[in-house]
């Protein structure tokens, strides 16, 4: 499986959008696997929810809608080496006080690099979701702009 990542990550080389998301049920091995390609490409994968977290609590929560495209950009420019960025428990982004599309931030991040990210929901009916509907924090997403790799 990992030999087919890293075939994934290089045919995103001519591409916009570098974006690959791992998609699998809690537990299916996203983690591990982005482990294992941590660890076969010396890169570290970051954490969000505990590094942005760490900088956000820094702040007011009044001003953290303001700087958290900003933080998670220099969290990955110092997070990604050799040119990718490897990325896990992006929970954190889904926080409606923080008023950013998950998607949106991993794509912004794609533009300049190859990035892995894994994605904390389902991939229903061509959409990517995060929670339940009802949920405060549910999210559905177009997969547009992103590569999937499913985890099973």
């Amino acid at each position: 499986m990992i030999e087919e990542l890293e075939r994934k990550i290089a045919d995103t080389t001519p591409l916009n959008s570098k974006l690959v998301l791992l998609i699998g049920l809690p537990r299916s091995g996203k983690t591990a696997l982005l482990g294992q390609l941590s660890g076969r490409m010396k890169v570290p994968v970051l954490n969000v929810g505990l590094a942005l977290g760490r900088d956000l609590l820094g702040l007011p929560r009044t001003r953290r809608h303001l700087q958290v495209s900003e933080l998670f950009k220099g969290l990955a420019d110092t997070a990604a080496g050799h040119g990718l960025l490897l990325v896990d428990n992006i929970e954190l982004l889904f926080d409606r006080t923080l008023r950013v599309s998950p998607l949106d931030v991993l794509k912004a991040q794609a533009r300049v690099r190859p990035v892995v990210a894994a994605w904390p929901g389902e991939l229903r009916e061509n959409r990517l979701s995060y929670a339940v509907s009802g949920h405060p924090e549910h999210q559905d997403h177009s997969p547009d702009g992103t590569i999937l790799f499913e985890v099973r």
